[in-house]
């Protein structure tokens, strides 16, 4: 079924919407270069279908269907004269029947059309690629023209399915490509090219034929009973099996990190009014982001911003420190920083260290209790009244700051980056899970390579042991694509953008 729809030729713009120097329209199927036929005049006359696979060509889109005649007109004497724009003219004005070539087209944009020839392309099918200058009206006129010549529009991510379809990738490739158009820092880019390249593929695909190695053995004595497996294919097997369980348990570990260089850290600067958070969210951007004045209760709602701390992406949120609200916005301005709290990776909790532990802090140390918090003390460049003893029995630790004068602010950044990393990780990491559709397969193949482990050890049937086996690889070929449903397909594709 999902085949059926190859025969479509499809269309779509490929670039953000908006005003730019370029833009791209895409059209993939094998109506491509009759379509760019149709459409297309080069500079040199040549036809799109005679171009060489990867190459560019400059011309003109026009269209086809509207070409409007040259009327000669007859002058008084008999002959025709000729007006400035070139076509001709005459006092009495009557037209006579034009000639085919005599014609004028209309011209919609001039372009640079680039040739990519199947089975060689981002689909494996014929593709065209048409760089149009980045105006939204003649982009989409572009789009309209190639679509009235015999294509449809693309869906979400199409052009993407059809090179997993056409096996130039597979599926945990394909969903490499989401990531790395979303990719907040060059980590996460990193990242996504690195499972584009294949990189996680090729270490699962490990695990999975030390799995069929192991099943082969196991389901030669079950067909052939009278044939026992010697002790040493059976050491063989537990060593696969104990290879692919702790290959998988290596790469389920680094889910944490990687879900965070995919989705960002959620980072929320809490405490009392006036303490400094405002002046804490310009520092970390390196902007005037929030207003900062000496009146305790200045921001009165909840500000967020994405920055890259040491590569790791970071959803900060600088919160209202208003503790008892005054009116109904500021009621609602609580509401709203509890809701963040409540769903934060880390809590940065702030002191004043010119001023004594007050009430309100107390109580945000209270609701923190189940949170992680760094516990931060500002304004060290002002006489120190902040008992630190008290913090540090609380928190472990604390970081001295300066938001206003810019000091320390490397310590912060390394204390969130050292979370992040936990001493596990590093940021060359290449083989990384971010993506729960995958961890989940994975944690799932873990359980049952253990349990067929575990079956071996007490030496149980064969047919259980061998059961699990296949369980596991079909988890394995989920992930990858070796097997798949057209609803999963919709699910992940429906994520991405119509040129993708």
């Amino acid at each position: 079924m999902l085949k059926d729809n190859f025969i479509d030729t499809i269309a779509a713009i490929a670039t953000p919407v908006g005003e730019s120097g370029i833009g791209i329209v895409r059209i993939s199927g094998k109506e491509a270069l009759p379509i760019a036929d149709k459409i297309f005049v080069s500079k040199d006359g040549k036809a799109p279908s005679t171009f060489k696979t990867y190459t560019t060509h400059y011309g003109f889109i026009v269209n086809p269907l509207a070409c409007y005649p040259v009327i000669p007109l007859k002058e008084k004497n008999g002959q025709t004269g000729k007006r400035a724009n070139g076509s001709t003219s005459s006092p009495s004005r009557e037209p006579s029947r034009a000639k085919s070539r005599d014609r004028q087209t209309e011209i919609i944009d001039e372009v640079i059309l680039t040739v990519m020839r199947a089975p060689k392309s981002y689909t494996k099918e014929n593709i065209v690629e048409i760089n149009c200058h980045g105006g939204i009206v003649a982009l989409r006129r572009v789009l309209d023209l190639v679509l009235e010549n015999g294509c449809r529009l693309a869906e979400p991510g199409e052009f993407t399915k059809r090179a997993f379809l056409n096996g130039r990738i597979d599926l945990a490739q394909a969903e490499a490509v989401l990531d790395i158009i979303k990719a907040k820092t060059d980590s996460a880019l990193k990242v996504g090219i690195e499972q584009l390249k294949g990189t996680l593929s090729r270490e699962i695909n490990k695990i999975r034929n030390k799995l069929l190695e192991a099943l082969v053995v196991l389901e030669a004595n079950i067909d052939f009973p009278e044939e026992e497996i010697n002790p040493v294919e059976l050491t063989s097997i537990r060593r696969g099996l104990k290879e692919a369980n702790n290959d998988l348990t290596g790469i389920i570990n680094t889910f944490h990190f990687g879900r965070v260089l995919r989705e960002g850290l959620n980072v929320v600067i809490c405490g009392r009014p006036n303490v400094g958070k405002s002046s804490l969210l310009n520092a970390l951007l390196k902007q005037e982001r929030s207003i900062v004045t000496p009146i305790p209760g200045t921001t009165r709602d909840t500000i967020e911003e994405i920055i890259d701390i040491k590569g790791i992406p970071i959803r900060i949120v600088d919160t209202a420190g208003i503790l008892e609200p005054r009116d109904l916005i500021e009621k609602k301005a609580i509401q709203r920083t509890k809701k963040y709290i409540d769903t934060a990776d880390l809590v940065i909790l702030l002191f004043d260290a010119s001023q004594r532990i007050s009430k309100g802090d107390q109580i945000l140390i209270k609701k923190l209790k189940q949170k992680t918090v760094l516990a931060v003390i500002n304004k060290i460049d002002l006489r120190q009244k902040v008992e630190r003893e008290k913090i540090i029995k609380i928190f472990g630790r604390i970081i001295d700051i300066s938001a206003k004068k810019l000091k320390n602010l490397n310590l912060l950044e390394d204390a969130i980056s050292n979370l992040v990393y936990n001493g596990k990780l590093s940021s060359s990491e290449s083989v990384l899970v971010t993506n729960l559709r995958h961890i989940q397969a994975l944690k799932k193949t873990e359980k049952l390579v253990a349990d067929a482990l575990d079956s071996l050890d007490n030496r149980l049937s064969f047919e259980f042991i061998a059961q699990d086996i296949k369980d596991a690889l079909g988890y394995i070929d989920e992930l990858l694509g070796k097997k798949f449903s057209e609803d999963l397909l919709d699910k992940i594709f429906s994520e991405f953008c119509i040129g993708k």
